[in-house]
């Protein structure tokens, strides 16, 4: 099961970063449809937020197609977003990126040398207006 972790320094909104994870769990193949998220108190209980935020989480996910709310069942994912390219360890491009990572860090570069490269490369790779 997934577990949130709240940055309440990054400027994104809880409830988004509620979201994020929750994609990026799903991309990962971490969750699959059929998965039950965690309940709202036990997000509550693992990150001391407020309960309304995390069901305002959930609803945008569930508004997205990617979850459903069951009553008294709890929220289950509904739609996989993992590809076999990014799912599993022994994906093949994660396999990739980590050894590139692993050189990274070796060669000195920072988390954020890290960030700025990527973002930069990225940008190369898929122009702002191919990104949702």
């Amino acid at each position: 099961m997934i577990e949130f972790r709240i940055d309440r320094r990054s400027g994104v909104s809880t409830y988004m970063q509620i979201v994020q994870q929750a994609k990026q769990a799903m991309r990962l193949g971490l969750l699959n449809p059929g998965d039950r998220l965690p309940s709202a108190r036990e997000v509550v209980e693992a990150t001391a937020v407020n309960p309304n935020t995390v069901l305002k989480a959930y609803r945008e996910l569930e508004r997205e197609g990617l979850v459903e709310g069951r009553r008294g069942s709890g929220t289950f994912v509904t739609k996989s977003l993992s590809s076999e390219a990014t799912a599993g360890d022994n994906a093949p491009l994660r396999q990739e990126l980590a050894a590139w990572m692993r050189r990274a860090r070796q060669d000195g570069l920072v988390v954020e040398d890290v960030d700025a490269l990527y973002t930069a490369v990225r940008g190369e790779h898929y122009p702002a207006e191919e990104r949702s």
